[in-house]
């Protein structure tokens, strides 16, 4: 599985942005997905997960109710829709993939990484 990452970008705080994992090489259909990101000087951290049989999601609490994680089956793409943006969410955002049927938040469970996006948040 090839994944690619887009839709980063320089937004004020209180914005929104849409990104895009789209995957070729191999359907989503036996797998989840999941976002995560790093900021500068911190590890790579949990972010939003979805199954791509049923729709299960999973968040991490700090951007509960403000991201929402989605996928389309037929375009082989997941998304991540972030509104309420703060300054604190600037970060690399990751898309990976791993073949559990549940939504993963531990990093080491996902094989495929994409190449990363730069969200950055000014105040």
């Amino acid at each position: 599985v090839q994944l690619q990452a887009s839709g980063g970008g320089l937004v004020q705080a209180g914005g929104s942005l849409r990104l895009s994992c789209a995957a070729s090489g191999r359907t989503y259909s036996s797998y989840a997905a999941g976002w995560f990101r790093q900021a500068p000087g911190k590890e790579r951290e949990f972010v939003a997960s979805i199954t791509w049989s049923g729709g299960r999601t999973d968040y991490a609490d700090s951007v509960e109710g403000r991201f929402a994680i989605s996928e389309d089956n037929a375009q082989n793409t997941v998304y991540l829709q972030l509104n309420g943006l703060k300054p604190e969410d600037t970060a690399v955002y990751y898309c990976a993939a791993t073949n559990r049927i549940v939504p993963v938040r531990r990093r080491e469970e996902y094989a495929y990484w994409g190449q990363g996006t730069l969200v950055t948040v000014s105040s």
